[in-house]
């Protein structure tokens, strides 16, 4: 509960808590806060009881933490009922952006490709070509359309 708290600060605490209340009252003020944290844990452990009955057996193994998004984000990746690991580690960024690359500057990544039909040989012109200087036409009008 205390996992972030230094001792200096501890102490601290304790200094300030016995100039506030003193020295007579501090242990009654001690027992008081004690009583009412025991209270508000009962109270929370009988709520989530409750939820859980209610909710049925289906839910018997329903943790509240999950209700957190990164805790339920992290439970679901972890499953692998969804074939995540499968895709992840058949997926090959380096190779994808290779491939990527050699279509843009129009190289075969693979020899045994030049050979495969397809436009220009299995290769790919991604190049600019200039447009028809001579044609300058308007398109088509339609006034139905608009």
């Amino acid at each position: 509960m205390f996992n972030d708290i230094g001792p200096l600060e501890l102490v601290t605490i304790v200094v300030l808590a016995v100039l506030v209340f003193g020295p007579d009252k501090l242990p009654k003020v001690i027992q008081d806060v004690m009583r009412t944290i025991r209270k508000i844990r009962e109270f929370s452990e009988s709520a989530k009881h409750d939820i859980r009955q209610e909710l049925g057996p289906e839910f018997k193994d329903f943790e509240f933490e999950d209700l957190n998004p990164k805790t339920f984000l992290r439970k679901q990746l972890e499953n692998d009922e969804l074939g995540l690991k499968e895709i992840r580690n058949g997926f090959n960024l380096k190779k994808e952006m290779a491939e990527v690359t050699d279509a843009v500057h129009s190289r075969d990544s693979d020899p045994g490709t030049a050979g495969t039909p397809g436009p220009a040989g299995g290769r790919i012109d991604m190049s600019k070509k200039p447009e028809d200087p001579g044609r300058d036409e308007r398109p088509a009008f339609d006034p139905d359309a608009t």
